[in-house]
């Protein structure tokens, strides 16, 4: 079923009037895979993630966010100053690294300097699902099931042996003595050191450390370490971002299920997310397509754009969206 939203385009915002983040930055919107709410629908019904056999609405039941697409301008802080196509078809991740942009999708990375001019190619040998660098500019790459490290020169370093069968791997952050990788088919966060020996898990269910387990009910499962040395990692069933020290003791949370512009909306949101210079979040929505700001304790700002700004079909009830976002 053909998307009925450009799957392909970067849009580039930034301030509008107030200086929200004690520096001019620029918050990248990666539109990446735009599929259609029937097919997401059928997906849910056939797994049936809540355990119960049907929703117990009638046939005529519709859930319409339409009175949620217009938001308020005086909450939307930035304004695009830019656009362009990357090429790929799909693009699963985007990150900014210096003053270059990474693309994952397809079978390659791509990157492009900031105004959009393609600058070089890494061809792969399976669709990438997400890529990070690390201090040194070595790309880190997650598939389906392993990790992969390139070299700027396009050249493998090594490749991590694959996990289990049930293992899909969505996000994952580097440091300088771990890494971190988000594996939504597991529910888990997995704790390596840089050479792949695992370390720890983060997030299983634990009601003595006051651990709730992750929900995962799409592949949606996004993760960064803060410049606290905290690892905040996304909980879309429960409309939390968390964190976690890296030996996996949860800290604290925010964010909460609605509809609301300062709540998340849906089954399972946000689905990805960037951290600010200052400690702040970008988060993004699928379904009700929002990209907000919060400050660092989790208080909400304002918004950087909604559907009326990134999509082209204005009806919420037949398309869903999943976006990536970075900030330099």
């Amino acid at each position: 079923m053909k998307s009925q939203i450009a799957n392909r385009k970067l849009v580039l915002s930034k301030v509008e009037g107030s200086n929200i983040t004690g520096k001019s930055s620029s918050v990248i919107v990666a539109i990446l895979v735009a599929l259609c709410l029937i097919a997401a629908v059928i997906s849910v019904v056939m797994r049936d993630f809540s355990g119960r056999s049907g929703s117990g609405l009638s046939e005529s039941y519709e859930y319409d966010l339409s009175k949620y697409e217009k938001i308020d301008p005086v909450l939307i802080l930035y304004e695009q100053t830019a656009a362009f196509d990357t090429g790929l078809e799909p693009s699963n991740s985007v990150v900014i690294h210096g003053d270059e942009l990474f693309v994952a999708g397809e079978m390659q990375i791509r990157i492009f300097d900031l105004s959009g001019r393609q600058k070089q190619e890494i061809p792969l040998d399976l669709p990438p699902q997400a890529v990070a660098l690390d201090e040194s500019g070595t790309l880190w790459i997650v598939f389906v099931s392993h990790v992969e490290q390139y070299g700027r020169d396009g050249k493998r370093i090594a490749a991590w042996p694959p996990l289990n069968d049930k293992a899909n791997l969505t996000s994952l952050a580097v440091t300088r003595e771990d890494v971190y990788l988000a594996d939504a088919g597991n529910r888990i966060v997995l704790r390596y050191d840089r050479s792949g020996k695992l370390k720890n898990e983060i997030g299983r269910r634990d009601d003595d450390r006051e651990i709730p387990g992750f929900v995962i009910p799409s592949p949606h499962f996004d993760l960064t370490m803060a410049p606290d040395g905290l690892l905040r990692v996304i909980n879309p069933g429960r409309h939390t971002i968390e964190a976690y020290t890296p030996r996996g003791d949860r800290e604290f949370d925010f964010g909460s299920g609605s509809a609301g512009v300062e709540g998340f909306c849906g089954c399972c949101n946000p689905v990805a997310f960037a951290i600010l210079p200052d400690g702040g979040f970008v988060t993004v929505e699928k379904g009700l397509i929002r990209v907000k700001i919060y400050d660092p304790r989790g208080h909400f700002v304002g918004v950087v754009a909604g559907p009326e700004q990134l999509t082209t079909v204005r009806d919420t009830k037949t398309i869903s969206a999943a976006f990536d976002v970075a900030v330099d």
